[in-house]
């Protein structure tokens, strides 16, 4: 870490540099994420006040608009103090200032692990017994993961992979997952595979619209692939129909990850429902 004393004395796009460094170093510290021996190392002063000071470095940036000073300026006063907050703040409106936009896996995301108990055993999760998902030869990690950690928080039971899908061990799927993976039941299998006493439906356009849709009690929802949809031997699976979300827009697309979450939201509302 460098002094933040030293850091005024730099100018330009030196200094924004040595802060981009030192801000992203901070951020993994804080977040848990940091290699070993890549730590905090800046005895002179506890943490956070270094997060603070170097953060008012940031704030003399000539290039630094008046609203990004006052979104730092807020962080750094706040009570009660947001160390992480502040960190992840001022880098960005520092990365945006450098003209460096961060892709999905160079953000700071702290590990997400299953929840365990005090015991460190796995903790019981709810889910509705027989909704099962299909993903079809989903080729991004990130699209993947997304599905997971969607699947896991609308209480699907298990996730099904088709022999193509990308890996779920991918380091960018596990980051999107938040930990889902771990908690989350999944294997591969092939279509001629799936159990042939659930019913089989496919999420794709050309169907019943999802607000008509009667979803059943247990059953099993096919996601296609991102650049091709399900695929025609998946529709010819899908003995329980084919399920459509409406749009209006010109374009009339949906990333699949987002997809899949408006689905869930009322498959989900539909069996909750049935119990009351």
């Amino acid at each position: 870490m460098i002094s933040p004393d030293k850091l005024f004395q730099i100018e330009g796009g030196q200094r924004r540099r040595k802060l981009a460094l030192c801000f992203g170093a901070l951020e993994r510290d804080i977040c848990g994420t940091a290699e070993a021996g890549c730590g905090y190392d800046f005895k002179q002063m506890p943490r956070a006040e270094y997060t603070k000071r170097i953060a008012e470095v940031l704030l003399t940036d000539p290039l630094l608009s008046a609203e990004a000073k006052a979104d730092i300026e807020s962080n750094i006063k706040a009570v009660p103090f947001d160390e992480l907050r502040l960190c992840n703040c001022a880098r960005h409106h520092l990365l945006a200032i450098i003209g460096t936009l961060p892709a999905e896996w160079d953000l700071i995301i702290a590990p997400h692990s299953a929840p365990r108990d005090e015991n460190g055993t796995l903790l019981q999760r709810k889910f509705f017994e027989g909704l099962w998902v299909y993903a079809e030869d989903i080729r991004s990690p990130f699209n993947l993961g997304s599905i997971f950690r969607t699947a896991e928080a609308f209480g699907a039971e298990k996730m099904l992979l088709s022999p193509f899908c990308t890996d779920p061990m991918h380091p960018r799927c596990q980051r999107s997952a938040m930990g889902c993976i771990d908690s989350l039941p999944f294997e591969r299998t092939s279509l001629e595979n799936l159990p042939a006493d659930m019913p089989v439906f496919v999420l794709e356009t050309g169907g019943t619209p999802i607000a008509d849709f009667k979803f059943p009690e247990k059953g099993i929802v096919i996601l296609g692939s991102e650049e091709l949809g399900v695929s025609p031997a998946a529709l010819e699976r899908g003995n329980y129909g084919r399920v459509t979300i409406p749009m209006t827009g010109i374009k009339a697309s949906l990333n699949v990850g987002v997809a899949f979450g408006i689905l869930m939201s009322y498959w989900t509302e539909y069996l909750s429902n049935l119990k009351k």
